[in-house]
């Protein structure tokens, strides 16, 4: 277990704790749920959102081999079959409004077992939490091939006119009926909403017209893959082809291992409305040239052009050096869409390399760090109000419009104060223009507490301000609040004595301050 955690924070993953299915049930819900759960060790892994490619087993235990040079990274084929034999996936002008794009591909003579099943669906339901973004953007559909037969039609139709048999479900529905079906499915409720509202749902179908996919929400029972599938047809639809591709690359790269003719994928033509076709999936290898001098630079270290190529190589950027070890020339395989920049290539060489080894130095650049004067200052009042015998309180810097204007009877816009556009709570409607809101409802929470309550704080409030480039401003405020049985006007009043004793503040009129009495 240490040597694999080990391992796992050198490849820059964090291995969060080790448990098992019991562990997790008993405690989330007490020793007596967990009986009969099972004891398997499960690893928990912190995957960096951006590694799509180590989303499941298959991908981080590769990963980890080329990490550790057991392996090379394999390459990945395409496979583009002759001329009207292969697969197509025609895409009608209906789809245009709600999900436009969608891209195929094919994994023949796949060999699923129990295990490999489960990673299967497992990565699907992670990319379409993290990628796919609920769904919205892509929904990925697996099909057994061999129970359809192309070329298959991705349209919309209205609900009424769209009739299948749902995964896992007895009888037909008509798809209003499947969208009142999954509203109390604790899963499937949560992805309703994408099309619900709209005239036309989206729809896939085979030559025989058997549905395969009613996407984002539901397979069809027809098309669904068991241990025995032997060749799997896998749909992306979506309404952002760049991520599409991305999820169907991963998908195939992934679990290519298990076909007969391991890492090879069965194309598939994709037909757009306006005739014009696109062979799926492109697996594009692409390379890019980095100076061995950037790296260096970039991450602190003095490596060699060949040395930085082969910790390259581990990270799965297959690298080598050209022109005179002027250039390092990486290729970036399908797997890792996450390259974007040469910044991705250097981060990949601090890892391989290794955080822990980069030598610790001063900084080049020579300055003495200061504390601002506002905040010493504050610091400072502090520790004197605490000498006083007042205890500090930290409350949120948002409140409800309630607390800053009707609750102290104010009128809202009198109060100036800066608003959220679209609040999450009512709690937090508005920045705190004053800082007694807090205090009296910490004062409320407290009220089991023996009396005297002696609360301040010292901290920002906020009010519009025209002249500033974000067009509000920050204050730095202090209050404090007495709360007993018995007024205590002169324990405030001895503590704003003290504070404008320390900030040097006479009591007179002329340069100083005095108290008046006022209106509550």
């Amino acid at each position: 277990d240490e040597e694999f955690d080990e391992l796992c924070f050198e490849f820059g993953l964090e291995l969060d704790e080790i448990t098992s299915e019991k562990d997790i049930i008993s405690k989330e819900k007490g020793e007596e749920k967990a009986k009969g759960a099972s004891d398997v060790v499960l690893y928990k892994i912190d995957v960096p959102a951006n590694r799509y490619d180590l989303l499941c087993l298959e991908g981080l235990v590769r990963g980890l081999q080329v990490f550790k040079e057991r392996i090379n990274l394999p390459r990945f084929e395409k496979i583009i079959p002759a001329e009207g034999e292969g697969q197509r996936l025609i895409i009608t002008e209906q789809t245009a409004h709600i999900r436009p794009h969608a891209v195929a591909a094919i994994l023949r003579n796949i060999t699923f077992t129990k295990d490999r099943y489960d990673s299967f669906i497992d990565l699907q339901e992670k990319l379409h939490q993290n990628i796919c973004r609920k769904r919205a953007l892509v929904a990925i559909g697996t099909h057994d091939l061999d129970t359809i037969t192309g070329p298959f039609t991705f349209t919309a139709k209205a609900p009424s006119e769209i009739k299948f048999k749902p995964l896992n479900q007895s009888q037909e529905y008509t798809a209003s009926q499947i969208m009142d079906l999954y509203r109390t499915d604790s899963h499937l409720r949560h992805y309703l909403h994408l099309i619900e509202n709209k005239p036309r749902y989206p729809v896939i179908y085979d030559s025989n017209g058997v549905v395969l996919s009613m996407p984002p929400i539901i397979n069809g029972d027809h098309t669904k893959i068991t241990l025995n599938t032997r060749n799997v047809f896998i749909e992306c639809t979506g309404t952002d082809i760049t991520k599409a591709k991305i999820v169907l690359d991963i998908i195939v790269t992934m679990f290519s291992e298990y076909c007969e003719k391991p890492f090879t994928v069965e194309a598939v033509e994709v037909v757009y409305p306006n005739g014009k076709t696109h062979i799926y999936p492109e697996l594009a290898y692409r390379t890019e040239k980095v100076k061995p001098e950037y790296i260096n630079k970039k991450v602190g270290i003095s490596e060699t052009p060949s040395s930085l190529a082969k910790l390259l190589t581990r990270m799965c950027l297959k690298s080598h050096v050209t022109g005179n070890g002027n250039h390092i020339e990486i290729e970036i395989p399908p797997t890792r869409a996450d390259i974007i920049h040469a910044c991705d290539i250097v981060e990949d060489a601090a890892i391989a390399y290794g955080y822990n080894n980069i030598q610790m130095v001063i900084p080049k650049t020579y300055t003495i760090a200061n504390q601002l004067p506002l905040n010493k200052l504050a610091e400072l009042l502090r520790l004197d109000l605490a000498a006083a015998g007042f205890t500090e309180a930290l409350t949120f810097a948002l409140c409800s419009q309630e607390d800053i204007a009707d609750k102290l009877g104010m009128d809202i816009s009198a109060t100036n104060a800066v608003r959220i556009a679209n609040p999450k709570t009512a709690e937090f409607q508005v920045a705190r223009t004053t800082l007694l809101p807090g205090l009296l409802k910490t004062i409320a929470a407290n009220r089991k507490m023996p009396l005297p309550l002696k609360l301040f704080e010292i901290s920002d409030i906020v009010v519009k301000d025209p002249n500033t480039d974000v067009g509000a401003r920050n204050y730095r405020h202090l209050c404090a609040i007495y709360y007993n049985k018995s007024p205590g006007f002169e324990i405030i009043h001895g503590l704003l004595d003290r504070v404008m004793q320390v900030l040097e503040v006479p009591p007179n009129e002329e340069n100083g301050y005095t108290i008046k009495a006022a209106e509550g």
